[in-house]
Order: structure tokens, then C-alpha cells, then sequence
């Protein structure tokens, strides 16, 4: 270890993973180590099925659950957008050469005690029972705007600025109710809060143009999920990495970042060795004094032998019940794949309902969520503290990622992962940059 580095990278989380390659690609020399002995962090798989249910202390499954090499459970399963950033990453960076993936069947929103499938073009809106008649036509109108709309020509604006005025002026121009503000914000554009209707309203028709065209990649669902789980994209990029000579090390105990003048990082301590560099990536666990704690998040897998109802038994499936439908201040997601993952035995599926924690009582909020589901035949509820870096890490050189939160997708952990790219590089991922190095025989 007496080499220096540009980057040492801790913990193979999959917000670690993914900077380790993207960092290798753009010519850094990047070490990677880990203290577990596998591959993920807390966003890891766990098979065999056996191993799950001794995590979490529960008595071995029965046979009726079949083999347990069949299962392949992620411990935060999230879904990716299909015109999202971080499928444009894996293709940019050849990860996809090591991936399969399945698009999911459904994309559901709860309104009044019930699910309703997300209406993202006119057709949809015209169909869907979320909304009356006159609002319907209103809400086709809207679509129509935004998929017409074009940032680089005003004329498509029609009288509205949305780089000036905000998503809830937006709105108003086209006389939308609150319902329909609502699962607009929350199902199509995903946003956590309704903080963004105070913002200008090009962020929010961004998003919508992002959701609807990965649905029109695939047609069922805007979101795809990767054969065996999410545990083979970590390994993809620790692949794209190594290409790049990246040079990865599991199970090497870290002792501590080593500081020099100035309170900037120098190395990394294993042992009685240091690794040299200039600048450290981490996950929030391996620098407790840097983070501070933002709230919690409660997530519960539930094993299931049946399809979620009301989703014309959907093998895969989202559902977003937004924070209005519950009175609450929070989003609550659904997520479910199953046996066509191969990540269950046949005729199984994995759901996961979580939530970001509001009360002293986290397993009643996600009730809604839960009564969805029918039948569940085992569950496995988890509560962990979601932390944040306490700075930017430009002084100290350390760059640390955030908690993974509550969401089903992966678009905010892809915008912490471009963040901390960017303060650690002092510039912005040039995707276009690696697909022209790759060369046509390597994409």
C-alpha cells in the first residue's frame, strides 16, 4: 500500500461504487477498500434466503419458500428511470456489458383508499379515475404543454417563463385542482416535499419529460430493475473500475484518515499501513464525526406469494401514496418485483413499503402502504438513521455521501453522486467524454 493515490474510496455502497468508476474513467488512480467482505454496504443483497431471515432474527423458513439460492433480497431496493441518470451512466461507462435488466409492469398512485394507474399521456388522462371530467380535459391540456415544450424555444413557453415563475404558477395557468397538483408533483415528477412549487417550474417539466420518455422506451412502466437485484450493479462498476486500473481490496479493516496541514486528508491507516492520497469518498459510516443526523427511515420487506391487487397482477410494480392522501408530510413508497427478477423463488415476491420516520410510532405510518399488499406471509421491518455530511468537504478533501432515503427510485441517489462528483473534480461528469473513449467495439 505505499503507492500514492488520487482517490481512495470507503465502503462499496452503490453511491461508492459508482464514484469509484466514474472516477476511474476520468483518469484518476483510485483505490477501493471495504471492511465487509462483500460487495454493497447497506444497499447489499442478501441470498441465500436463509441469511435474511437470520439478520433480522426470525426462524428459518419453511420449504414452502423453495430453494434458498433462488432468493436475491436488496435490503433498499430502488428502481431506475429509464432515461434516468444513472442508466445513462451505466451505458456511458460500459457497466451494462456485465447487466440485464427487466422494466417493471406497473406505475400506481394511491388517491382515496385506492391505487390508479399514473396517466402520463392524453390518452391516460382521459381514462383515469383520479380525476372529474372537466379536469381531465385540463390536466390533457397540461401534458400536451409539456411535451411540446422546448427550452431552447419561447414560442413553446406560451406566455409563460419557467425559468422566472414557479410550478404552482404553472399549475394555475392551467386551472389544476390540488388532487391533481398533487399526484403530478409527487407520481410523476417524484418530488419528496411540495417545496418545489415554490421553484421555478422548468425543474418540475424536466422531471415529467423524464418519466414520460423512459415510459416511452418500454412502454409499461417508466422504471427498470436488474436481473438478480440490485448487489450486480455495485460489482458492475467495481468491474469498469478495475478496466480503468482501479485497484479494489474487501475486508481491510480501516483504522483512520490520516489529516495533514491544514486539516486536509493525506492517507488512509489499515494496520500498520498507510495508503497515500489526495483526496478520500466515503459512505457516513466511515466518518461519524463528519455527519450529522437528518431524521430516519423505516423500511419493511415483506415476502409475498401473490401480486399486488388492483395492478392487473402486475409481476413488478410502484406505488406512491403521497403525503396529502395520509395527512402526513412525507411520501410513502411501495416497490415489489418477484420470481421474473430472479430474485425470489417461483411464484414469490419481494415488496418493500418505506417511508422517511415523522412520529415515535414508525411501523403505524407505513399502514397504507401495507394494507395494500394483501396477504403477507413474512415481513422484516428495519430502522435506520439517515445522516448527512456536515460540510462540503473541499477544506478537508473527504467527501462523504448522504443516507439512502425512503424512495423506491434511484434519481436522488444519482444527484448526490453527480454533487459529490463534481466538488471532488471541480467539474461536472462529461458523459459524452467516456463513450467516445470506450471505442465502438466496447459499447
Amino acid at each position: 500500500m505505499d503507492e500514492e493515490y488520487d482517490a481512495i474510496v470507503l465502503g462499496t455502497g452503490l453511491k461508492e461504487c459508482i464514484l469509484s468508476g466514474m472516477l476511474s474513467v476520468s483518469g484518476k488512480k483510485v483505490l477501493h477498500i471495504d471492511r465487509n467482505k462483500y460487495y454493497g454496504g447497506e444497499s447489499a443483497s442478501i441470498c441465500p434466503l436463509e441469511e435474511l431471515f437470520s439478520k433480522f432474527g426470525a426462524p428459518a423458513p419453511d420449504e414452502s419458500y423453495g430453494r434458498g439460492r433462488d432468493w436475491n433480497v436488496d435490503l433498499i431496493p430502488k428502481f431506475l428511470m429509464a432515461n434516468g441518470q444513472l442508466v445513462k451512466l451505466l451505458i456511458h461507462t460500459g457497466v451494462t456489458r456485465y447487466l440485464e435488466f427487466k422494466s417493471v409492469e406497473g406505475s400506481y398512485v394511491y388517491k382515496g383508499g385506492k391505487i390508479s394507474k399514473v396517466p402520463v399521456d392524453q390518452k391516460e388522462a382521459l381514462a383515469s379515475d383520479l380525476m372529474g371530467m372537466f379536469e381531465k380535459r385540463r390536466f390533457r391540456n397540461f401534458l400536451i404543454y409539456v411535451q411540446d415544450f422546448q427550452e431552447q424555444d419561447p414560442r413553446t413557453w406560451k406566455d409563460f417563463d419557467p425559468n422566472t415563475s414557479n410550478m404552482q404558477g404553472l399549475y394555475e395557468k392551467f386551472g389544476l385542482d390540488k388532487n391533481t397538483q398533487d399526484f403530478t408533483g409527487h407520481a410523476l415528477a417524484l418530488y419528496r416535499d411540495d417545496e418545489y412549487l415554490e421553484q421555478p417550474a422548468i425543474q418540475t417539466i424536466r422531471r415529467i419529460k423524464l418519466y414520460s420518455d423512459s415510459l416511452a422506451r418500454y412502454g409499461k412502466s417508466p422504471y427498470l430493475y436488474p436481473m438478480y437485484g440490485l448487489g450486480e450493479l455495485p460489482q458492475g462498476f467495481a468491474r469498469l473500475s478495475a478496466i480503468y486500473g482501479g485497484t479494489y481490496m474487501l475486508d481491510k479493516p480501516i483504522d483512520e484518515i490520516v489529516l495533514g496541514e491544514a486539516g486536509r486528508v493525506v492517507g488512509v491507516k489499515s494496520g500498520n499501513e498507510i495508503a497515500k492520497c489526495k483526496q478520500v469518498y466515503c459512505d457516513p459510516s466511515y466518518v461519524p464525526d463528519r455527519v450529522r443526523k437528518k431524521g430516519k427511515v423505516i423500511r419493511c420487506i415483506c415476502l409475498m406469494d401473490h401480486p399486488i391487487a388492483n395492478t392487473k397482477d402486475a409481476l413488478s410494480t410502484q406505488i406512491i401514496i403521497p403525503q396529502k392522501q395520509v395527512g402526513r408530510n412525507s411520501d410513502i413508497y411501495v416497490s415489489m418485483v418477484s420470481y421474473t427478477h430472479q430474485v425470489a423463488a417461483k411464484g414469490w415476491f419481494i415488496a418493500m413499503v418505506s417511508t422517511t420516520v415523522e412520529t415515535d410510532n414508525p411501523e403505524v405510518e407505513i399502514k397504507p402502504g401495507l394494507e395494500l399488499l394483501g396477504t403477507i406471509r413474512q415481513k422484516f421491518v428495519s430502522i435506520s438513521d439517515y445522516y448527512e455530511p456536515t460540510d462540503d468537504g473541499l477544506q478537508s478533501q473527504i467527501f462523504i455521501s448522504q443516507s439512502y432515503d425512503a424512495t423506491t427510485h434511484f434519481e436522488t441517489t444519482c444527484l448526490d453522486v453527480l454533487d459529490i462528483f463534481k466538488r471532488g473534480t471541480g467539474e461536472e461528469f462529461d458523459f459524452s467524454k467516456i463513450k467516445h473513449e470506450l471505442g465502438d467495439e466496447e459499447q
